[in-house]
């Protein structure tokens, strides 16, 4: 976070945007699309808080979205390109998704063939349409996040495609990482080459999907660039696009929660937060991860050792463990780092604990307040 920044006006639970490290993550991906033949688009499955949106969109080419919903909050709110892809589309969300879409991805030749009378027949415009492929490669070990496991469901191989690329096809979809580095570009680029190679000469564009973690300090940006610009060379008809989701805001932001109680134990003490892991922060449970707390580091001897309690009643609704340089007390505020991808995105109302507020902190250090949530929200949910 911006120092000095005062946060005791922020209200508590609250997830808060910091926009000065937002342009500083913007900046690369302005880089990369100024060195490299790559448009870059914002992911809404990581990060969908359209108050950001003008922010992004000075640097950004457009928006990604996974469902109708996303991608009619793309169209309204970011304004430039949609590209879409689901697993399965619903019959009846198509057409409306069409008056969206600039690009629309098919996860199987199946639902291409089921939908391309209607795609091709859109008005007032027809969608540039990609097909998602498993390149067959992924260096990602936790098989949630791993779209190649044997078996997947998720994009077409090489040997089911066959040597005929689907008529109406203009693309190729490839999503394999998460938060990677340059190196597995590079390795995927090169199984697209070996068992695709065959179709690139047809196409008009190869989005190469999210997972490239290129804020991240350790990312070797020159490499990436290298590497894409190398592409480009041999294919040289193929415009490239990518679709970070984390990566756009990595870093970029906190969620404030407040010390509620203090269980001491043998071993530890438990803290007693107004934010829950399960309901506000499940990739640290699903990943799973420990975040990074402000002022907080690995326990140490001669240290109280604290382990984070969620707000539900979900055992398993902790992570730790802890320590400070001060002892903990009720009322205390702290601050998860990094909690702006797929947060707000994935959060419940699991328990009905109050949901965390959403707002910024200005390039000043301002805060301003977007949303609150009440009872109502819980509510309306249910009926």
């Amino acid at each position: 976070m911006t120092q000095n920044n005062d946060v005791t006006n922020i209200p508590s639970p609250c997830f808060v945007l910091e926009e000065q490290l937002l342009d500083r993550n913007l900046a690369i991906f302005d880089r990369v699309q100024t060195a490299a033949p790559i448009r870059i688009m914002l992911a809404l499955k990581g990060f969908a808080l359209f108050h950001a949106f003008p922010q992004i969109r000075t640097t950004l080419k457009g928006a990604s979205a996974s469902s109708l919903w996303e991608a009619r909050l793309a169209a309204e709110e970011f304004g430039t390109e949609v590209h879409i892809y689901s697993p399965a589309y619903r019959a009846e969300d198509v057409g409306e998704i069409l008056t969206y879409a600039s690009h629309m991805t098919f996860n199987s030749i199946g639902q291409w063939e089921q939908f391309r009378a209607q795609v091709e027949g859109s008005a007032p415009h027809k969608a540039s349409i990609g097909l998602r492929i498993n390149p067959e490669y992924s260096p990602v070990e936790n098989p949630l996040y791993n779209s190649c496991q044997p078996s997947t469901r998720l994009g077409v191989s090489a040997v089911h495609l066959g040597d005929t690329l689907p008529a109406g096809i203009d693309g190729f979809l490839s999503h394999n990482l998460c938060e990677s580095d340059s190196f597995a570009l590079e390795k995927t680029l090169a199984n697209i080459e070996t068992l695709f190679g065959r179709f690139l000469p047809q196409l008009k564009w190869l989005n190469l999907g999210g997972g490239h973690l290129m804020t991240r300090k350790d990312y070797d940006v020159n490499h990436a660039i290298e590497v894409l610009k190398a592409f480009h060379t041999r294919h040289p008809h193929i415009q490239l696009l990518m679709e970070p989701g984390s990566a756009i805001v990595w870093q970029t932001g906190f969620l404030m929660a407040t010390v509620l109680d203090l269980i001491p134990t043998d071993e530890l003490t438990n803290v007693m937060l107004d934010v829950s892991f399960t309901a506000h922060m499940p990739d640290c449970l699903e990943m799973p991860y420990k975040p990074a707390i402000r002022d907080a580091h690995e326990p140490q001897a001669g240290k109280a050792v604290y382990r984070m309690g969620g707000s539900s009643c979900l055992a398993g609704d902790f992570l730790g463990d802890y320590s400070f340089e001060q002892e903990l007390a009720i009322g205390d505020r702290l601050l998860f780092e990094d909690m702006m991808h797929y947060t707000m995105v994935k959060t419940s109302m699991f328990n009905g604990v109050v949901h965390p507020s959403i707002g910024a902190l200005d390039k000043d250090g301002k805060f301003k307040l977007w949303r609150e949530f009440s009872y109502q929200d819980y509510r309306s949910k249910l009926g």
